[in-house]
This record gives C-alpha cells, sequence and structure tokens, in this order.
C-alpha cells in the first residue's frame, strides 16, 4: 500500500529523517537509500510517496520513496506510453484490416497480401533472435536489417515482436526510423484505398482531385 506524507526532522549529512502521513498515522523512519531514482536530495517538507515497512526493531520505515514530483512524472509518462500504444496498435489493425479488404475486393494481387503475411513472420523471428542473442551476447542481426525488413511491409510484425519480446521499443532512435518505414507503408495502402473509394463508390477524396 502507498502512503503520501510530508518529511520531517530530515538531516541532510546523515540522510535521514522521519514522515508524517498526510491526514495522520503512524511516523516512519526515512533514508536517503530508500529513494527510487530522484531528481534531487529530498529537504525539509517534502512531500513523499512510500510504502511501508517494519524496521525489524518495533517501528516502521519508509520503502520504495518518491519524491511526488518525480512520482507524478513517471506516472504521466506511463500514460502516456499506454496512449500512444493504443494509437500504435489501432493503426496496425487498420493497416492489416485495409491489406485483408483490398485483397478480398479485388484491388491488390493475392501475393502482395502473402508476401506481407511471410515478410512479418521474418521480422518477428528476427527481433526473437536478436533479444536471444543479446541476452546471450551472440551475434546480433543488424538494425538496419532489421529497419529493411519494416520497409518491406514486414513493420506489423515487428511491432508485435517489439511488444512480445520487450526488445528495440525503448530506443527513441530506432524508434524514429521504425516508425518512418511504417508510415510509408501505411500511406501507400491509403493512397490505394483511396482510390479503390473513389473510383467504386465516387467518393472525393481530395487529395486526390485537387
Amino acid at each position: 500500500m502507498k502512503y503520501q506524507g510530508r518529511i520531517q526532522h530530515w538531516d541532510d549529512a546523515k540522510g535521514f529523517g522521519f514522515v508524517e502521513p498526510n491526514g495522520g498515522g503512524t511516523r516512519a523512519f526515512v533514508h536517503i537509500s530508500s529513494f527510487l531514482k530522484r531528481s534531487r536530495r529530498p529537504v525539509n517538507g517534502d512531500i513523499i510517496v512510500y510504502e511501508m515497512k517494519d524496521d525489524g526493531k518495533g517501528g516502521q520505515k519508509a520503502a520504495s520513496v518518491k519524491l511526488l514530483k518525480d512520482y507524478k512524472n513517471v506516472r504521466s509518462q506511463h500514460n502516456a506510453g499506454k496512449s500512444g500504444s493504443k494509437v500504435a496498435k489501432l493503426v496496425v489493425t487498420v493497416y492489416c484490416s485495409a491489406l485483408v479488404l483490398l485483397n478480398l475486393i479485388g484491388q491488390l494481387p493475392v501475393n502482395v497480401t502473402y508476401f506481407c503475411a511471410v515478410i512479418s513472420a521474418i521480422a518477428f523471428a528476427c527481433y526473437g533472435i536478436d533479444k536471444s542473442a543479446a541476452k546471450h551476447q551472440r551475434w546480433r542481426i543488424s538494425e538496419s536489417k532489421l529497419h529493411i525488413l519494416g520497409l518491406l511491409g514486414g513493420w506489423p510484425g515487428a511491432f508485435i515482436a517489439q511488444h512480445v519480446f520487450k526488445h528495440k521499443r525503448s530506443k527513441p532512435a530506432f524508434m524514429r526510423v521504425f516508425w518512418a518505414a511504417a508510415s510509408l507503408n501505411t500511406f501507400a495502402i491509403g493512397v490505394l484505398a483511396s482510390n479503390v473509394l473513389a473510383e467504386r463508390w465516387g467518393i472525393a477524396i481530395p487529395f486526390l482531385h485537387q
């Protein structure tokens, strides 16, 4: 259970003090070593978020401590990440659905759909192999090869692999290139789908009729 309280009697030279939970309750000892990824050293009066544990001496001590500001920042980043992940999953679903639909109505050669499925499976496998190689310090698959697989249409499989194996998705530079390749693929399918709508059902697509 997480508590929120204010630091009191903080001795920065010794790196410890006490925390009084907001709304009253048991006072707990808090040590500098119990802070997780703090942005600065705590000072008297700081609000912290913490867990309560027995100190083995009949008292209580604060554990897994975070400054309130740091705690809110982590939560904000986590929520932003979840939101971005939902959008990404939606893009993958729409892209794959468009491929299947275009194939079913005869506007996309079946070989293209098969190729995208196969290259996605290869990309998925390569991410898994590279993750295993990273763990066991074996020969790695270069990032350029992973990007080529994504650009050739295997990015949906690569996206799934990133989440299954928890691999590469925390590298901003890599992910920028990955999403650039995914965007090119999505744009191409979007243009094709727009042409189909315009020709079959007479729906005017602004950027196709300028």
